[in-house]
């Protein structure tokens, strides 16, 4: 006699909840490679962040959804394909599908090398946006993982200030709980305005919620 396991269970009730998801349907339809494209499109449709002719740095852009959104909305018409007026740059540890005007960097963030291989892609330059959908591998420790999601938030903001324009913004993922209060006063030192956002499109079960930081103080 089979018996199914609860794990069994939950993977099927997951499966059923992401294909009858309407934002992975959206997704389907729209050409996205995931259904985070429309985290970012929220947050943009709400603050005007992304203007025709920025530079967009996407840090953590694996599989590509949210360089797909400011491909297109760097496009005079809205395109996924042709003419480009602006930059972006994407970077990730995990391999990326080509997206046509993005240009991509394997490595880890972490790593002073692979800083300096943005530094250079922005030819001397400074960034308009930076956006940051990084999240590490969890553990299921609660502290440990507080930890590593406050040093990835906290090296996008040392990387803002750095190769950001004044008035720029960041947008960034992170979690409430463990060092979100920390992480919330880190932006309002370094930032003119802080937003905390939830889109609709975040899952309702799931603790992820985005800061905005727009103008560097």
């Amino acid at each position: 006699m089979k018996v199914q396991t609860k794990s069994k269970k939950v993977n099927k009730a997951w499966l059923n909840s992401h294909v009858n998801d309407p934002y992975v349907k959206a997704a389907q339809k729209d050409g996205y490679r995931a259904r985070a494209a429309y985290k970012l499109k929220e947050i943009d449709e709400q603050l005007k962040l992304i203007r025709p002719g920025d530079t967009v740095v996407d840090l953590g852009c694996t599989p590509g959804a949210w360089s797909q959104y400011v491909r297109r909305r760097l496009s005079p018409d809205g395109a996924a394909v042709g003419q480009l007026n602006g930059r972006i740059i994407s970077l990730d540890l995990l391999p990326m599908e080509p997206i046509e005007g993005v240009q991509y960097i394997q490595g880890d963030f972490r790593e002073e090398s692979v800083l300096a291989q943005l530094t250079e892609a922005l030819q001397g330059g400074k960034a308009d946006i930076v956006v940051s959908d990084m999240a590490p591998n969890l553990s299921g420790n609660g502290t440990t993982d507080a930890a590593r999601v406050a040093h990835l938030v906290e090296l996008a903001v040392d990387f803002s200030c750095h190769h950001m324009k004044p008035e720029g913004a960041l947008v960034v993922k992170l979690f409430h709980g463990g060092s979100y209060d920390e992480m919330v006063a880190l932006f309002r030192q370094t930032f003119k305005v802080v937003k905390p956002i939830k889109p609709k499109s975040s899952r309702d079960k799931s603790s992820e919620t985005f800061l905005v930081g727009m103008g560097l103080k």
